[in-house]
């Protein structure tokens, strides 16, 4: 239901509490003001937005500034504020182990094979990185070790690609968690650098061409810092020093560029748009032109609509597409005639399960089967089905009620996926077509039965929706038990229900774990997105509150016993929330959130999120973003008994940059009655992604030890 103003909308005149004298109070008015910013002039002075007529003070902005004397001294007391109250939680020494055995199990990815060889990750157990290996022979041979290369443990391995030979690897790596790295090509046998680094990637695809005489690829760059946006040509080791040639710059502005190379000869290239609204997709036939000149046909372009696609060995262009499907199809076309009004539906939506991904299997140049991925409610479905459509549609069965990841068919009529539930860390599967699925050799230890509950709580939202709670329990659901709901709701991305050790750490302790679905998120297709972004992101919030009050309604759990739980986009959503009804809970943990969401365009990669939270530049939306920007709804408020609240940030973080969980630490003590404590995590040298296996245990049990404290999980339960 669209409503006449956001909710949460602030008067036209609130009072923002100055952080500490002798600054004073400052007003947001509504009286019409010139635009621009009203700078610090001296003393007594507090920066602030003039934007569509309203002042907006920021008090903190400071603590933008992440390396000042200022910054570091207050950090500094965040630090021993910290370090005292984790001191005090009882059950931190046991989830740090708990958390530690659980994920003590070789972790495996699905093998990529190349030339007689197979490529993998595997994090050895008490390993703190996965390593790069290639399987010949049986035998393993180490390619890349970040652990080897930096022993401070700072460097990850963000990606890599074998070339189709399999003598070379391009990987990239990144340090500090800055997620902003190095492109560089390995031999695949000594692991040893052929040339100098690509720089100034990040996550880039890698498409490498058939030829082996000269090798070469295409990858990306997506950051616009350098202007070098786009799909670009790299000839490896090249004799004559060349420079990488551009084949397509990115079209639009803030666009996210992707590749695929599909049997040497069809080049995809996308181009999305924010995050997942929609994207652009071109194809090109390499046998028909030159690799430095592909010649790229649309396949659609400016349409509201998100495809993925890929080419079958019989040249057949398959797209998972939103194109007359919220919860998507998959539908067939000719390369030659790429466009929408020439598909063919090969797999029809379904109503109530959203289509994850799909892989061609093939044989003989022929494609056998489509393996397709649904997600119904957080848990997967395997399906096979037949391209022609002449026989029905056949369901895969799997371990148990949890994850299908990274699904991919290999040359060789297999395909591999990965499987996680709540108790079983990711296995690496094998499937042939006709075939149940079996263990990959090496993928992980058999799936057992999962001792995890799960129950289904319904409730409506203010507006009437009604929106599912999945709830997790070992001991049953017959009374109250110290919960955390956790929520996520942006970028149209589903709650999908994976392993976590945190989880089953908490599970064991004798808590209970629940996941909101909430609107935003991608639980229920692309409209369920679209309903929670931009201008519809409160009703998410309003979502979150109304799942905390279900579980509260159903005797879940206690209002002291519950625990709000988010990071990033979630981070954001749990804040909001928190303060708008600090009366919801008794403890928040926001990890690497979102808080400033006036300036957030400005911090991290906001600017490339506007199709998703929108723009202070358009009035409406300023408006909605005002309306629940946890940091603002924090100055506004005095004396106020906040929930105990744990933020988390981490130095590196270049995606939604630690600005944010500094300047809301600081409203949030200024505006606290201080009868329950508002702490800061901070971390160096990390970032918003993957990290060492101790600094992810260090950070999860910190976390939950302190929702134990504040909801009285006790050690003994």
């Amino acid at each position: 239901m669209e409503r006449a103003r956001p909710p949460f909308c602030p008067s036209a005149s609130l009072t923002y509490r100055s952080p500490a004298p002798p600054r004073r109070a400052v007003r947001v008015s509504a009286r019409p003001a010139r635009p621009g910013l009203v700078r610090d002039g001296g003393p007594g002075r507090i920066p602030a937005d003039i934007l569509h007529g309203v002042t907006v003070p920021d008090p903190y902005r400071w603590l933008e500034e992440a390396d000042t004397p200022a910054t570091r001294d207050w950090l500094a007391e965040r630090a021993s504020e910290f370090d005292a109250a984790v001191a005090d939680w009882p059950l931190r020494p046991h989830l740090a182990r708990e958390i530690r055995e659980l994920v003590a199990t070789d972790l495996w990815t699905p093998p990529v094979r190349r030339g007689g060889a197979v490529f993998a990750t595997r994090r050895a157990a008490g390993a703190e990185h996965p390593r790069l290996v290639r399987v010949e022979d049986g035998r393993e041979h180490v390619v890349f070790d970040p652990a080897a290369v930096d022993p401070s443990g700072a460097t990850t391995l963000d990606s890599w690609e074998p070339s189709p030979d399999g003598a070379l690897v391009a990987v990239q790596t990144s340090r500090g968690g800055t997620e902003r790295g190095e492109l560089q090509v390995l031999s695949a046998r000594t692991g040893r650098p052929v040339e100098e680094p690509i720089s100034g990637v990040r996550y880039s695809h890698v498409a490498w061409l058939p030829s082996t005489s000269a090798p070469a690829f295409y990858y990306v760059r997506r950051d616009d810092g350098d202007g070098r946006r786009g799909v670009w040509l790299h000839q490896v080791a090249a004799r004559e020093a060349r420079p990488d040639l551009l084949v397509h710059p990115c079209q639009a502005p803030r666009t996210v560029p992707g590749i695929r190379l599909r049997h040497g000869r069809w080049l995809l290239v996308s181009e999305s748009h924010g995050t997942g609204h929609r994207n652009d997709l071109w194809i090109a036939d390499l046998a028909e032109s030159e690799v430095s000149s592909p010649r790229l046909r649309p396949v659609h372009v400016g349409a509201d609509v998100e495809s993925a696609a890929d080419v079958g060995p019989d040249g057949t262009l398959y797209l998972r597409t939103t194109l007359g499907a919220p919860r998507r199809r998959v539908c067939a076309a000719d390369p030659a005639r790429p466009g929408p009004e020439h598909w063919r539906e090969v797999v029809a939506e379904e109503s109530d399960a959203t289509l994850d991904g799909f892989a061609v299997v093939h044989a003989d140049g022929a494609a056998v089967e489509l393996l397709v991925a649904r997600t119904r409610l957080g848990v997967s479905e395997l399906s096979a089905h037949d391209p022609s459509g002449a026989r029905p549609p056949r369901p895969i069965p799997l371990p148990g009620d949890g994850m299908v990841a990274h699904l991919d068919a290999g040359d060789d009529g297999t395909a591999h996926f990965g499987y996680a539930d709540v108790a079983t860390q990711q296995i690496v599967l094998t499937y042939r077509p006709g075939e149940r699925p079996r263990r990959w050799p090496g993928g992980g230890p058999p799936a057992a039965a999962s001792p995890v509950r799960r129950r289904t709580q319904w409730c409506r939202s203010a507006d009437g929706t009604r929106l599912p709670v999945t709830v997790f329990s070992l001991n049953g659901f017959t009374a109250p038990a110290p919960t955390i709901l956790h929520a996520y709701g942006g970028f149209g991305r589903p709650r999908q229900f994976g392993f976590s050790a945190t989880v089953l750490a908490w599970l064991r302790a004798g808590g209970r774990y629940a996941v909101a679905h909430v609107r935003g998120g991608g639980d229920a297709g692309r409209e369920w997105h679209l309903l929670g972004s931009r201008r519809g992101k409160p009703r998410a919030v309003e979502d979150l509150l109304a799942a905390a009050d279900a579980l509260v309604a159903a005797g879940m759990c206690r209002r002291e016993g519950l625990c709000l739980s988010g990071g990033s986009a979630g981070g954001l959503l749990v804040l909001a929330a928190a303060t708008s009804r600090p009366d919801v809970c008794a403890a928040v943990i926001a990890s690497a959130p979102l808080a400033d969401m006036v300036r957030f365009e400005r911090l991290g990669l906001g600017a490339m999120w506007t199709a998703e939270f929108g723009t202070v530049a358009d009035p409406g939306d300023f408006a909605a973003l005002l309306s629940y920007s946890p940091y603002h709804r924090a100055l506004a408020g005095r004396d106020r008994a906040y929930p105990a609240v744990l933020l988390t940030g981490f130095h590196g973080d270049t995606r939604t940059d630690a600005a944010h969980p500094r300047k809301m630490c600081a409203a949030l003590l200024a505006s606290s009655d201080g009868t329950r404590p508002v702490l800061l995590r901070y971390e160096r040298g990390v970032g918003h992604g993957p990290r060492a296996v101790t600094r992810a245990i260090d950070l999860a049990a910190d976390a939950h030890a302190f929702a134990a404290a504040y909801t009285g999980l006790s050690p003994t339960r």
